[in-house]
This record gives C-alpha cells, sequence and structure tokens, in this order.
C-alpha cells in the first residue's frame, strides 16, 4: 500500500513540477469536465447521493486525488473508465477549472443541535488545523464547507474503517478512527451547513 502512495506522490510531483503546470487551461478543463457531468453534476454540484461536490475544490486537492486514482492508490469503479482518458496536462486542467467555479451554497441548518455537536467534535478532533477554521480546505487539503452531508458521512466511515486511501490516509485515520457513528453523523450535518 506505501508504495503506490509513493508512487502517486512521485507523478503527482511531475504533474505540479512540470513547466506548463503554472499554465493550467481552465477552458481545457472545462471541456474535459464533461466526462463528470453525470456524477458530480453541472458546474461541479452533485445532485447525487455520496458523489461529491467538485465546484470550489481546492486545485491540488483535485489533482492529487485524479492520481490516486489514475495509480489504483484510490479505488472506484465509476472513476476507471474515466481515468484512464486523463493524462497530466488533463489532470492539472480539471484541478484548475473546478477550483475556479463557485462552490455549492450550504443549506440552511434544519438541526442546529446536531450541528451543535458536530462543532464539538470538530473542535475536538481539531479538524480545522488542516481543513482552516472556515472548512474550506487550503493546497491538497479538502473543502469540507457546503460539502453533501451523506458523502461527508461516508468518507469519514470509509477512513475509519481503512477503505479509503490515498492522500491524508494516515492523518484523517487518525481523526476518524475514534468518532462513534453518532458524532460521525454530527460532525458531517455540522460541516454542510456551516455558513
Amino acid at each position: 500500500m506505501r508504495h503506490g502512495v509513493a508512487a502517486a506522490a512521485c507523478v503527482l510531483a511531475l504533474v505540479l513540477m512540470s513547466p506548463s503546470a503554472q499554465a493550467a487551461d481552465v477552458e481545457a478543463g472545462k471541456a474535459k469536465a464533461e466526462l463528470c457531468v453525470g456524477c458530480h453534476g453541472e458546474n461541479g454540484i452533485s445532485q447525487t447521493e455520496n458523489i461529491p461536490s467538485l465546484a470550489g475544490q481546492q486545485d491540488q486537492f483535485i489533482q492529487w486525488q485524479l492520481v490516486f486514482f489514475r495509480a489504483g492508490t484510490r479505488k472506484n469503479e465509476a472513476m476507471k473508465p474515466i481515468i484512464d482518458q486523463l493524462n497530466n496536462e488533463d489532470i492539472r486542467n480539471l484541478g484548475a477549472y473546478f477550483a475556479s467555479l463557485q462552490p455549492a451554497k450550504s443549506p440552511p441548518d434544519d438541526n442546529p443541535e446536531l450541528s451543535k455537536k458536530g462543532a464539538e467534535a470538530a473542535a475536538g478532533r481539531r479538524c480545522a488545523s488542516c481543513h482552516l477554521d472556515s472548512y474550506a480546505g487550503t493546497k491538497g487539503v479538502a473543502r469540507l464547507v457546503g460539502q453533501r452531508q451523506e458523502y461527508l458521512v461516508k468518507a469519514l466511515h470509509d477512513y475509519k474503517s481503512g477503505q479509503r486511501v490515498g492522500g491524508s490516509q494516515a492523518a484523517m485515520t487518525d481523526v476518524a478512527y475514534p468518532l462513534s457513528a453518532e458524532e460521525i453523523t454530527a460532525l458531517a450535518h455540522y460541516l454542510a451547513h456551516v455558513q
């Protein structure tokens, strides 16, 4: 498993450090993103259960995840045929494109008491130390605010069980492992509704 992560990290370093890395083409990314619309939604805002919204995600985070999928470190059968069509330039362009989009707005909080418990879990697990106080993420760290609630529940359970690998797996496993199912539900609710 570690070899796959190391290999993916090397590929990502090549993607980010190549001479054209500074010149990502947002329009080319938009054209290539047509492959993503069926699952991740128009303008990167998912309308599908357990599928994340990509709009407003951090550029490097998108690139990292695509490289992990391509390297086989992260596995998803639905992503495999898409990822097989992407080269390094496509990955750079998709990262720039999704980062350029307006993120999904957080819906009104329909359960403030659950959000309060989620905020306590977020503080206790120090989520803001990586995802920032706004939970908007930075560089290779995911944007959480406004993300689909059930997707956040799924992601936290996947980290807790060790099913999700790649990227910040060790840090996220340490965060998610001690969380109870109730805390995961509260944390996901809070993050999905932060204004």
